[in-house]
């Protein structure tokens, strides 16, 4: 199980959203389908939205804004994880994203441990820009977002 926070906001050009790039070196080469909403793995003793919050920090190394999280439901990726994600209207630079790491052998069969990480670039992007990027089943949350944005 999985959670994280899609961050959101309304500027001139419609809304956006804050992704980050999948750091590592499977995914360094990579763009489309190679981003994802901020989150992390989760046990049944926290609560999927805590987990949201808590992984938007480590993730991008500052809190969520304050406001009150608006649940997007879950969905489950090709692999089989559950995804659960929360929307927060707020802002947040890019530029001051610190992501948490982890280590992988690389290259793979070297016996060289590297850390990479977890994120490594952020940005905001339009709905559609964000859908072409986003590892597919993760699109489903930006249609749920717009849905939820309509009046």
């Amino acid at each position: 199980m999985s959670a994280g926070l899609l961050l959101y906001r309304n500027t001139d050009q419609g809304v956006e959203v804050l992704v980050g790039h999948m750091g590592g070196p499977f995914w360094s080469r990579k763009d489309a389908g190679a981003w994802s909403i901020p989150k992390g793995e989760y046990d049944e003793h926290e609560e999927p939205q805590a987990a949201a919050l808590r992984e938007f920090q480590e993730e991008l190394g500052a809190p969520a804004p304050a406001g009150t999280p608006t649940p997007l439901g879950e969905i489950r990726q090709s692999g089989g994880k559950v995804v659960t994600v929360f929307a927060l209207e707020g802002d947040f630079d890019p530029e001051t994203a610190v992501s948490n790491t982890f280590e992988l052998e690389w290259p793979k069969g070297s016996g060289v441990i590297k850390t990479f990480p977890e994120l490594d670039r952020v940005a905001w992007l339009s709905l559609d820009v964000a859908r072409t990027k986003l590892v597919k089943a993760q699109a489903t949350f930006l249609d749920r977002l717009q849905d939820s944005l309509t009046p």
